[in-house]
């Protein structure tokens, strides 16, 4: 008898845990989590969500056959809430990165960037090197913190929440430079102006839509769909709008 009640209650937990994590599968809802302050990846106009991470999340879904269901969170959050299944996934300009692999799995790469440093109009730093000693603003969480720390230890990094933040430092003058991803950079130039982005890249990395390790029908159902996307063209009509110097 205690075998046999032994052998049901393993035969109901794989059932429970089989369940959970083909929960996606038997709902119509994405869940994902974004932080939406980051143009032109995800943003939020006349209350709304948009920007090319927004719209490529919509179109991927769609052809899952899923509506989502925006999470809002902000970004150092974005990977300990999506282990916490808070989420199905976690899907703002982050990038891929070994130490990110070993906690999250990723989906293809899905566009490229990389990071990039911001002065104002008529700084006198022209170079990489010209940061050394200066205070440069970057968002927690992010891959700049960690990047200046290894390899440009002499910058004063000003650490801050959110990605306006930093822009809104280097204008008013409290920090020389900040760091930053490039669709984000150029993006300011062109909507704001008053600042200009160093020509010398300090990486060329990529964005991947982070998923749960426990969920890899998801992350291959997304792949596929990216997949889809790029082959009848909705993939490039959206980097078209967004970037359309590309």
């Amino acid at each position: 008898m205690n075998f046999r009640r032994t052998v049901l209650k393993t035969a109901v937990l794989a059932m429970a845990l089989g369940a959970g994590a083909g929960a996606f599968a038997q709902s119509n809802v994405l869940r994902v989590a974004t932080d939406a302050t980051f143009p032109p990846m995800e943003f939020v106009e006349n209350g709304k969500k948009t920007g090319f991470d927004v719209e490529l999340v919509e179109a991927v879904a769609a052809k899952m056959g899923k509506k989502v269901e925006w999470v809002d969170i902000d970004f150092k959050g974005l990977v300990p809430g999506l282990i916490a299944k808070r989420y199905d996934m976690a899907v703002s300009a982050i990038y891929i990165t070994e130490e990110r692999k070993k906690v999250v799995d990723f989906t293809q790469p899905y566009y490229a960037g990389g990071l990039v440093a911001m002065v104002k109009d008529g700084s006198p730093i022209a170079k990489l090197t010209d940061l050394n000693g200066k205070k440069v603003s970057v968002q927690v969480g992010t891959k700049s913190v960690g990047f200046l720390t290894e390899h440009y230890p002499k910058v004063q990094r000003v650490e801050v929440e959110k990605n306006q933040e930093m822009f809104n430092l280097v204008d008013i003058g409290r920090a020389d430079a900040a760091v930053t991803g490039k669709p984000a950079a150029f993006q300011y130039i062109r909507t704001r102006g008053g600042m200009k982005v160093l020509p010398e890249q300090l990486t060329t990395e990529e964005y991947g839509m982070a998923i749960r390790k426990d969920t890899p029908e998801l992350t291959v159902a997304v792949n596929k769909a990216l997949e889809q996307l790029k082959a009848d063209g909705g993939y490039q009509a959206i980097v078209n709008k967004w970037f359309p110097s590309k």
